[in-house]
């Protein structure tokens, strides 16, 4: 550092400290508690904050900081000022108010946040207003990745929100599911996440862009804006003319910065209509089945992501009519379904699911959906539901179907109520589909036939073979319609085990998962896999895909084995 920053550094460190020593005596004589706001990193309350304009803070150097209930924390440079006191005056009908005084210095930094407000009530509501004549002229213009990265570097607007306009709708316009920014030590990175993978959108974005950008989300977010060592959650939504797009933010700190990252919960890219899904008709047609019977428990397994709420979602709305009664407690209500009573877990209030699933039983319900079994307690309120007249759905965290089995007995389930209690397991992974607009056939050998033949006709029959008989592999190439990518959406793969008289007496038994397995196999279940590559044969996805997230083929020729990157 030169010799005159030095200088200059010390002056202002002296000056700083000179101010808040004047402060701390100004409070001792107003009987007051004294505040370092920038030492002491006073949290900022955007609720508070919205409770004076910047002028009449500016004016009466006072400001809103934080409020709880009824009472409300005001850090003001001197209470005796007449617009102090007529600020303080008007808050004091609506809430106790906690004062403190603090310095110039302070008081100008705490200012400084109505930078991020705005002047409209709407700038701090939780919801965000998008133009949409920008928002069309934004889905217009990007068709891809490099297309939303150019806008972005050409951005010359000196309003933040003008960025996030441009990456919120970037996301609109090339289905994203998740914004991801993340902070390194000179620039920082914008990532999408489209049909379940992470692209980079901009790899380079400058610090004040990305600080901006984040404080803005947070303050979208209602999170504490000053706070950059804590993590914090928050939501908003967007408004948009035929739907709101809720968007659920997480703020977590990091070596150089907070990482943010942003799901975006739309409606319309929700398919809740079960045909559509994915299934094989032989898969549906047992799904359809298990959801007529008037009791039984029915898992959807899999990781996070991999699309068993919308699965349970697809299966309510095919059972709910009007002379029976759903209710769902989740974590948290992802959408909401019209004709569904649907509730949401809240540890504060000891609404667990648990203590939830009791409350709902005496509701008088037909069907429950319980987000997720993760205990003994739930689970065993769950099985007992399933015996006594009640469907039940709920997820496990479990890598196939049958997984479920050893799972529950590990979490305390006793094998002689599981057994009558389980009616059917669902495995499920999502898998892009290819895009059908750029897709390129692939000239398949004899070898690869012959071992596709032999595939096909060592399944199930139950499965049926006909479409199948003469198959097309496609592999992706890139287009403007799938943003050069070459997959456009996904589409869902399935394993079902159906716990019929034979398994519920081995369950039992307590048996191993490898004998659950070679069980079900006898009794015709089809495997994730296998269901992959079927949707392969038809033109869906690519091998490549189904290898992904199930793992190498083992009958899969080396001709048409993805190659390793």
């Amino acid at each position: 550092m030169a010799p005159t920053s030095i200088l200059q550094d010390q002056l202002e460190r002296q000056r700083r400290k000179a101010e808040e020593s004047d402060a701390k005596r100004r409070a001792e004589l107003l009987k007051l508690p004294y505040l370092d706001v920038i030492s002491a990193q006073t949290p900022m309350d955007i609720k508070a904050l919205g409770l004076l304009t910047r002028e009449e803070a500016t004016k009466g150097l006072i400001v809103p900081v934080q409020v709880n209930q009824q009472t409300l924390s005001v850090v003001a440079f001197s209470p005796t000022r007449p617009e102090a006191k007529a600020a303080l005056t008007r808050l004091g009908k609506s809430y106790t108010v906690r004062l403190f005084v603090a310095s110039k210095v302070g008081i100008d930094h705490l200012l400084s946040y109505y930078d991020y407000v705005g002047t409209g009530d709407h700038e701090i509501s939780g919801r965000v207003e998008i133009d949409q004549a920008h928002l069309a002229e934004i889905q217009v213009s990007v068709k891809s990745l490099t297309d939303l990265e150019r806008a972005i570097h050409e951005f010359k607007s000196p309003l933040t929100s003008h960025v996030l306009e441009i990456v919120l709708g970037g996301s609109f316009a090339l289905r994203a599911s998740d914004i991801h920014m993340e902070p390194s030590e000179d620039v920082s990175t914008l990532r999408f996440r489209i049909d379940g993978l992470l692209h980079t959108v901009v790899g380079d974005l400058s610090k004040h862009i990305y600080q901006a950008a984040v404080t803005r989300i947070k303050l979208l977010s209602t999170m504490k804006l000053n706070i950059h060592d804590e993590a914090q959650d928050g939501r908003f939504t967007i408004s948009l003319t035929d739907r709101d797009v809720e968007v659920r933010t997480s703020v977590i700190p990091s070596e150089f910065g907070e990482t943010v990252v942003m799901r975006l919960l739309d409606p319309l890219s929700l398919t809740v209509e079960l045909a559509s899904l994915g299934w094989r008709a032989d898969d549906l047609a047992i799904a359809r089945e298990e959801i007529k019977k008037p009791n039984g428990l029915i898992l959807n397994t899999g990781p996070t992501g991999s699309g068993k709420t919308t699965t349970l979602y697809a299966f309510l709305k095919y059972a709910w009519r009007p002379e029976i009664k759903i209710i769902t407690i989740e974590d948290p209500i992802e959408y909401h379904l019209d004709g569904i009573s649907q509730t949401q877990t809240d540890e504060d209030a000891h609404y667990t699911f648990a203590s939830g699933l009791r409350s709902i039983l005496r509701q008088d319900p037909n069907m429950i959906l319980v987000g997720e079994i993760r205990d003994q307690e739930t689970a065993e309120i769950a099985m007992n539901a399933a015996l006594t007249g009640h469907i039940v759905f709920s997820t496990l965290h479990t890598n196939d179907a049958v997984g479920a089995v050893p799972r529950l007995i590990d979490l305390g389930v006793k094998p002689q109520v599981l057994g009558p209690a389980l009616s059917l397991v669902i495995a499920q992974r999502l898998v892009r589909e290819l895009c059908p607009a750029c897709r390129k056939p692939r000239t398949l050998g004899s070898a690869e036939l012959v071992a596709m033949a032999t595939f096909v006709g060592e399944l199930p029959n139950r499965v049926v073979k006909a479409p199948y008989a003469n198959p097309t592999v496609f592999e992706p190439v890139g287009c403007t319609t799938c943003g050069g990518i070459g997959y456009r959406g996904r589409i869902s793969i399935f394993e079902l085990f159906v716990v019929n008289e034979s398994i519920e007496q081995a369950i039992y038994k307590n048996p191993t998962e490898l004998e659950l397995k070679a069980l079900a196999k006898q009794q015709g279940m089809t495997t994730m896999q296998e269901d992959g590559a079927l949707k392969v044969l038809q033109g869906v996805t690519s091998f490549t895909e189904v290898e992904r997230l199930t793992g190498p083929i083992p009958w899969l020729p080396e001709g048409l084995r993805p190659k390793q990157v």
